[in-house]
């Protein structure tokens, strides 16, 4: 792969792009110069590619490249709408495909993948744009232990993600949501536990689906949950491995297996949990999770042994043979 000329997208029309562009930056300084050529491609907010500085058409800013690295965050990037543009071009890339994108990002859609394969996952309410959010949420104050959490069906990094007490606080978050171009909220039943992540990745050391070592999740005291300004702001403690005992890492790395293949994944994933004294809930699956100085999957690499110049160039290949 020497002298192959891998094309770095950053940034993006999300809410996640400061961190995208946190991310595309340590990929950028991580590929190894002696075997690739860095091309830095930036999105705007407003979804406009450029190339060395000039606003250009993706076609232009993509012809020159071998692969490209997905380094985006959120919609647009997560959610298949950037694969749909690299499919089109006929350019290889790092990360799954437009529809198994759609698919892990929409939370509804990945909670009833995992229901499918008898996975345990926290009750929910599915609350669409034009709904009754009241009759939604009186139901929901009756049915469910109070508080519940609130989340925007298909934004990530915890963007939106708020715990409410009762009818009032749950009919505000809903409709604010709504009113911010959610396309959708998922409430979910609260569930007490540890917060833990396990990633996957395909051929690392042989192996088909590599499980790679769980990392515990501690937010600090001040915070109720990962909440997206912990994660990014180095108050968090991330143990990894994690503290737990042998068969919640193995059932997590059973689910973290099972949901990348469920959802159609491919290359490499993260998926999240709770962990309980009555079992071990799943919440979701990351396709491209975070690259940052202080992200979860550069930290369970390290834990390996495998460096994040390593996993890249692992990435890439991956990318080139589809």
């Amino acid at each position: 792969m020497n002298g192959t000329v891998v094309g770095v997208l950053r940034g993006g029309p999300s809410r996640e792009h400061e961190v995208s562009l946190k991310t595309g930056h340590a990929i950028a300084r991580n590929l190894n110069p002696e075997h690739f050529t860095v091309k830095d491609i930036y999105i705007d907010k407003n979804g406009v590619w450029h190339d060395r500085g000039r606003p250009v058409h993706p076609t232009i800013a993509l012809r020159s490249i071998d692969v490209a690295i997905v380094g985006l965050h959120g919609e647009y990037g997560e959610d298949g709408e950037v694969q749909k543009i690299l499919d089109a071009n006929g350019v290889p890339y790092t990360g799954s495909d437009s529809l198994a994108s759609f698919t892990a990002m929409h939370k509804v859609l990945a909670k009833e993948r995992a229901l499918e394969h008898g996975i345990l996952t926290p009750k929910y309410r599915y609350i669409e744009p034009g709904a009754d959010v009241h009759a939604f949420a009186a139901d929901i104050v009756r049915s469910f232990h109070q508080p519940v959490v609130v989340k925007p069906v298909r934004w990530g990094s915890s963007v939106g993600v708020s715990i409410t007490h009762g009818y009032h606080e749950l009919i505000n978050a809903v409709t604010n949501l709504l009113n911010e171009g959610a396309g959708g909220v998922l409430v979910e039943e609260r569930i007490k536990g540890r917060e833990a992540t396990a990633g996957v990745v395909e051929g690392l050391r042989g192996e088909a689906l590599y499980a790679l070592p769980t990392v515990e999740i501690v937010p600090p005291a001040h915070s109720h949950f990962f909440d997206y300004t912990v994660k990014y702001d180095g108050s968090t403690k991330e143990v990894c491995p994690g503290n737990f005992s042998k068969q919640e890492a193995e059932e997590m790395y059973r689910v973290a297996r099972v949901m990348h293949e469920a959802l159609g994944l491919r290359h490499y994933s993260r998926s999240d949990f709770i962990v309980t004294p009555r079992g071990i809930y799943y919440l979701e699956t990351n396709t491209l999770p975070g690259m940052t100085e202080e992200s979860l999957l550069p930290k369970s690499l390290a834990a390996i042994g495998v460096s994040f110049s390593d996993f890249l160039e692992h990435l890439i290949g991956l990318a080139h043979n589809r």
